[in-house]
């Protein structure tokens, strides 16, 4: 025991300077330093050498490289006080998912003409008269057919049951 004493001792500050430089957090590379020395008392009938230091500070490394591991997996942990209410609320993808399918579908019912006119200024960010120039048309035609095209897909995702093709609708059966 006193040999232990003796020897892991005076590493101890080396030990914190270390899992400091590893983990940039005081707090954690403490903790870190006491799971350390709880598993080099634990295992000090174990070691290979008279000089333990090096077997000490490969503890240490390891015991750093699997916390790092974890924190990365699961994130770090913040009190629910601290967080942000933007931080705490997320729309489900699924949600996302069926909505941009939904899109995908209204803007396929569009004629080519308007759908065209609305992904370029819509998608694209393209100016009406840089519309009017990529299709030919003018500025007059871009500005009409955006407007019906908005209309017509508003109409389509407010109503996407009368729009569906004739004989896909659901029926009674009795």
């Amino acid at each position: 025991m006193d040999d232990l004493l003796s020897q892991l001792e005076p590493m101890i500050p080396a030990l914190r300077r270390y899992a400091r430089g590893l983990l940039h957090d005081a707090v954690a590379a403490d903790d870190l330093v006491q799971d350390c020395l709880e598993r080099v008392v634990a295992h000090w009938n174990r070691r290979r050498s008279e000089d333990a230091r090096a077997w000490v500070f490969t503890i240490l490394h390891n015991l750093a490289i699997n916390r790092l591991r974890q924190i990365s997996r699961r994130g770090r942990n913040v009190a629910i006080d601290d967080i942000g209410e933007d931080q705490l609320a997320h729309r489900a993808t699924q949600e996302d998912d069926l909505a941009r399918a939904e899109i995908m579908s209204a803007l396929r019912q569009l004629p080519e003409e308007q759908r065209s006119v609305l992904l370029l200024v819509s998608v694209e960010d393209l100016s009406y008269a840089q519309v009017a120039e990529v299709l030919a048309i003018p500025i007059g035609t871009v500005m009409s057919r955006l407007s019906r095209g908005r209309e017509r897909l508003r109409q389509i995702l407010e109503n996407p049951v009368s729009d569906a093709k004739p004989g896909s609708h659901l029926r009674r059966v009795k």
